[in-house]
């Protein structure tokens, strides 16, 4: 019904439709009411046929979108049909909107018109005097969200349907940033997904071309953690972790205050050298047992490693050692690769000597220059007795007042828990270099936060753990075992921003300038000195009943500082 002014005279209570009136400053006579004679209202068959198009097209919509969804379609190419059903849509909705109204009141506009005309007056009275509104509340802050030019608008739909290959973006556009927003957009049209918590500003992906990861539509937050400091021969380092299990820093920085506060600890490094061995096949057993012979042969050494060393200044052929299996012949090659962790310097190292063997073994057929006997990213008993990478033992000794207070347990208790669960515990489990409590923990974490290559903390966390009561009974001897440590401070990902200045941190960023390969020695050392404060602290932790607790407190979100 529609809405009209009444005029109501003071000495009659009979009412009589009036003009619009105008808006004054006093209302007293004023009242809104609904006429009594209203304008007909629409026609009802009308509005049934209008609420009918309306949810038709909803329906169609949706269910159309449902359909593309499950057959991975992209949304935004639309049908004929799929357009009529979104005309429909809107035609009907306005129509409804214009039905049902949103008007305004006509006693709002009048205050409003009221106010409008009092400020107008202060401004007469006083020139100088300016009224001016509040400003409006602060908008929430929100992330930037990501501008495709029109330019790019094609070459998303360009990826999204296939038609221009996602990896050939950075070539084609020689932006890798604007080749990145692209693939994210087109993974979003393509997946139906959001992408909205993954971070894309900030980053240098010119720095990762080539090298570190392909096809990339952003990167993962993990924070890092400082423990320490660790005194380590002589000299104190801040151990950066980058982990998000909760718990893991503070244990293992609790392990790193009692190392100090007993005098420190001692590392050595007892091998350096990475290792690969490619796996070849002969016509009989026979002709393999000759190749393994002359291999390993001491006066055929240097003609090979002549052949070896060529791939790199720093690759130093070290020992060959040969296995068969009927008439395949397993080849494990170990070379010194200076800073760098050493794949691609000994995969080309060999990669010479297979070319130098053939000569003199025509009937040589190389199946692959990786025959898993070398044996990487895998756990392998070869790595745990022959060694792979940097192989290392590190120890302390750790007084009885500072396990009494600081790890909140004895020497007797934490002797007894190490042998019936690290030694006798892993043997029952059939464990290959499992002798240990979580060394897997700081090593990946350490490996995170210096750009090393995750995968390897499989063979890299190999580690027996042994403790042992000295001084009558008094002090405890542990110590930390790894032959497999497998690092580098060049090369990979040790060369992004965010890992090199945690490498910085630990001062073996980059080559050393000294001697080839000390910096990644260090570097493996302080991997093992991390681990035996990590190894120290937990086992403290079970023996004192406190891992549960400790866990419960730093290992849950909804704590708050």
């Amino acid at each position: 019904m529609e809405l009209k002014q009444i005029q109501i005279p003071p000495t009659s209570t009979s009412t009589s439709i009036s003009s619009p009136v105008k808006h004054k400053k006093s209302i007293t006579n004023i009242d809104y009411s609904f006429s009594e004679n209203p304008a007909p209202a629409p026609s009802n068959l009308l509005l049934y046929l209008t609420n009918a198009v309306f949810f038709a097209a909803v329906y169609f919509l949706l269910v159309s979108w449902r359909d593309k969804i499950r057959h991975s379609k992209p949304l935004h190419v639309i049908s004929s049909s799929e357009m009529a059903a979104l005309l429909a849509f809107a035609a009907s909705f306005v129509y409804l909107l214009g039905f049902f109204g949103i008007g305004s009141n006509p006693l709002q506009d009048q205050q409003e018109e009221e106010k409008q005309i009092t400020l107008k007056k202060k401004k007469e009275n006083d020139d100088d005097h300016v009224v001016t509104p509040p400003p409006p509340p602060p908008a929430a802050i929100k992330s930037d969200p990501i501008i495709i030019s029109s330019d790019d608008e094609e070459i998303v739909k360009g990826v999204a349907e296939g038609r221009i290959p996602s990896y050939s973006l950075e070539s084609k556009l020689g932006d890798c940033k604007r080749a990145a927003a692209i693939r994210r957009k087109a993974l979003e049209r393509i997946t139906g997904k959001s992408l909205d918590g993954l971070p894309l500003e900030s980053f240098d992906y010119e720095s990762i071309l080539g090298q570190c990861c392909e096809m990339p539509v952003g990167y993962v937050q993990i924070p890092v953690g400082i423990a320490g400091p660790l005194l380590l021969d002589g000299e104190e380092y801040s151990v950066p972790m980058a982990t998000t299990e909760g718990c893991l820093v503070a244990s293992t920085n609790r392990g790193c205050k009692a190392i100090y506060a007993s005098g420190g600890a001692t590392s050595v490094v007892l091998r350096d050298g990475m290792t690969r061995a490619p796996v070849v096949r002969f016509s009989t057993a026979k002709r393999a047992a000759q190749l393994k012979l002359f291999l390993e042969d001491p006066l055929s050494f240097d003609t090979i490693a002549t052949a070896f060393n060529k791939s790199s200044r720093f690759a130093r052929l070290q020992t060959i050692k040969c296995a068969i299996a009927g008439k395949n012949l397993y080849m494990r090659f170990t070379c010194s690769t200076g800073d760098a962790m050493g794949m691609n310097m000994v995969s080309k190292g060999v990669q010479n000597v297979l070319d130098f063997l053939q000569t003199d073994f025509p009937d040589m057929d190389i199946i692959g220059i990786s025959g898993n006997f070398c044996s990487d990213k895998k756990p392998a008993a070869v790595n745990w007795i022959e060694g792979r990478g940097k192989s290392v033992v590190c120890e302390a000794i750790i007084k009885e007042e500072v396990v009494n207070k600081v790890l909140k347990t004895d020497v007797a208790s934490l002797v007894e828990l190490n042998m019936l669960k690290n030694l006798t515990g892993s043997a029952m489990a059939g464990a290959l270099g499992g002798f240990n409590a979580h060394a897997a923990n700081i090593v990946s974490a350490v490996y995170i936060a210096t750009g090393q290559d995750p995968a390897q903390n499989i063979e890299s966390s190999h580690c027996i753990t042994m403790m042992e009561a000295v001084n009558e009974g008094k002090d405890i001897h542990i110590s930390v075992t790894m032959p497999s440590i497998e690092v580098g401070t060049v090369g990979g990902g040790t060369q992004l921003a965010s890992q090199a200045a945690c490498l910085n941190l630990l001062g073996v960023k980059g080559a050393s300038n000294k001697v080839p390969g000390a910096n990644s020695r260090r570097l493996a050392t302080v991997v093992a000195g991390a681990v035996l404060a990590g190894e120290l602290s937990l086992m403290s932790a079970i023996a004192a009943g406190q891992l549960v607790k400790s866990h419960m407190k730093y290992n849950r979100s909804s704590n708050k500082p």
